[in-house]
């Protein structure tokens, strides 16, 4: 996939090469706590995750927030692929959770729309996924808000008019150290 072409904050440009816009950095204090991307289209969304994924290291919480249809499960896909996955990856959203081994990273991706309550999370055992080893992408998380560790990243997607607006933001200094890296 191509790399980020630059173009000026918030500019959109009308090149349609243009894989996703340079960040427009928010918070004057802490340049890498908080990015902000256009995202033309899926393409875009792609290449966003190639970066992202050449991050990524065990133990990371990624929450992923964004109304159904903004890309949050073609983010994990295309990141799941960037790291050498060649299956289908399809969002958990029955299952509500997808394992993956991928080049030695254990990955897990939980789609929690549908998850009822507390004691539903208890009965999966989910609890005990969190090891430390693991790397988690969590879409809907407020659905199992104090149930899951704080997230180092998370991503809101926002659908446009055109294209999706990605604000990525750190939470810890695993997650600051992921976002100089973009």
């Amino acid at each position: 996939m191509p790399s980020p072409q630059s173009s000026p904050a918030g500019g959109r440009g009308g090149e349609r090469e243009r894989q996703f816009s340079i960040p427009a950095w928010e918070g004057a204090n802490d340049r890498c706590a908080n990015l902000s991307f256009f995202l033309a289209d899926e393409d875009a969304t792609l290449a966003l995750a190639q970066h992202l994924a050449a991050q990524l290291k065990p133990g990371m919480v990624i929450y992923l927030r964004g109304d159904l249809g903004a890309g949050k499960t073609t983010l994990v896909r295309g990141m799941l692929n960037t790291l050498g996955y060649s299956g289908r990856v399809k969002s958990p959203t029955y299952t509500l959770v997808e394992p993956y081994h991928v080049n030695g990273l254990n990955l897990r991706h939980f789609d929690l729309y549908r998850l009822h309550d507390k004691a539903e999370w208890e009965a999966a055992g989910f609890r005990d996924e969190f090891d430390g080893h693991n790397i988690f992408f969590i879409e809907w998380p407020e659905k199992a808000q104090g149930l899951t560790p704080q997230a180092d990243v998370e991503i809101s997607l926002t659908i446009l008019n055109k294209g999706r607006k990605a604000e990525i933001r750190a939470n810890t200094e695993t997650g600051k150290q992921c976002l100089e890296q973009l």
